[in-house]
C-alpha cells in the first residue's frame, strides 16, 4: 500500500492537491473542536459568522478551502485572532 501512494505521490500535481486536502482537514478540525469547546451547534456559529449552516458543516469537512475573509469571520465568531503567514521552505541538502 505504501508503494502505491508513494507512485501517486509521485505523479504532477498530486502532491500539491494532497496538501490543499490536508490544509482542508485541519482548518476545519481546529473550528469544529472549538466550536464544540464553546458549546456550539453549527447553526449557531454560522449565524454568528454571517454564513449559513450548511457552510459550516461543508468547511468543517474539510470540504471547501476558504478565502481569507472567511477565516477572519469564522475567527471573529469563536473568539480567535488569525494569523497568517508565510515560512520559508526546508531547504534541500
Amino acid at each position: 500500500m505504501g508503494d502505491l501512494r508513494a507512485e501517486a505521490m509521485n505523479r504532477p500535481g498530486v502532491g500539491v492537491a494532497y496538501k490543499a486536502a490536508r490544509i482542508r482537514f485541519e482548518l476545519g478540525a481546529t473550528v469544529r473542536a472549538r466550536r464544540e469547546e464553546l458549546g456550539l451547534t453549527q447553526a449557531e456559529l454560522a449565524k454568528v459568522a454571517g454564513l449559513k449552516q450548511p457552510a459550516i458543516a461543508r468547511f468543517e469537512a474539510g470540504g471547501t478551502m476558504p478565502i481569507i475573509p472567511m477565516l477572519e469571520r469564522l475567527a471573529e465568531a469563536l473568539h480567535l485572532r488569525l494569523n497568517v503567514q508565510f515560512e520559508r521552505l526546508c531547504e534541500a541538502g
